[in-house]
């Protein structure tokens, strides 16, 4: 575990990488205990743990969505929600566009991008990508802001192969960013590495890390 969150962090941020703390299956003291050293990200995986946090915990936290998100639980969140991470396709996005309309806000997401061998994980491929950002559904959209990319890589000790799948994301983004956001000055993130392969993340252009166990202990299922 990180000793020193506030050291840890602001080693990060001199290297113009942001930290998500990982709050999910974690108690609200827990939280309250990051809150204390300074920490204000906080990243959830499931709707339905973070809006049991999200009003007994202090109300300057921001809230990251990093998990998978349904497209019918993207009412309860549209008016608070920091960032959602995992935009894996255009039926998502359109309610999170929808949602955040009826609530007058402008969200931030990122395009979650398959790049792990293992096919349990989420996320769009290029082709997939190339299609919804040329949607005329996602040209007619003004409440939502796309603000990079999210991808996971494979849960594995090769290193070779981690790095491999760091790097085809951070390609990703920079395709898209000569495609399609040129000219935007949102379009910066990427968000990749967690508390096993974050030093390579950052490695391979990272600028986004979500860091629970490091942070937290290990995590306790109950």
């Amino acid at each position: 575990m990180i000793s020193d969150i506030k050291a840890f962090r602001e080693e990060l941020e001199k290297n113009g990488v942001s930290l998500v703390a990982v709050s999910k299956t974690q108690s609200n003291e827990a939280v309250r205990d990051l809150y204390g050293q300074g920490q204000r990200i906080f990243g959830e995986n499931k709707v339905q743990e973070l809006l049991g946090k999200k009003d007994e915990l202090p109300a300057d936290i921001q809230w990251h969505v990093i998990g998978h998100l349904q497209t019918n639980k993207v009412k309860y969140i549209a008016d608070f929600v920091a960032m959602i991470h995992s935009v894996d396709s255009l039926k998502v996005l359109k309610e999170i566009n929808k949602q955040a309309k009826k609530v007058d806000r402008v969200i931030p997401v990122l395009l979650q991008f398959h790049i792990a061998e293992e096919d349990t994980k989420f996320g769009l491929d290029w082709q997939e990508a190339e299609e919804l950002l040329n949607s005329e559904a996602y040209l007619q959209m003004s409440n939502i802001e796309i603000c990079g990319v999210m991808g996971m890589a494979t849960f594995t000790e090769d290193e070779s192969q981690v790095r491999r799948e760091f790097k085809a994301l951070t390609n990703i983004f920079n395709q898209l960013k000569t495609a399609f956001f040129p000219d935007s000055e949102k379009f910066k993130e990427i968000s990749m590495g967690m508390s096993g392969d974050y030093k390579l993340a950052m490695e391979e252009g990272s600028t986004i890390v979500r860091i629970g166990s490091l942070l937290f202990g290990e995590r306790t299922y109950g």
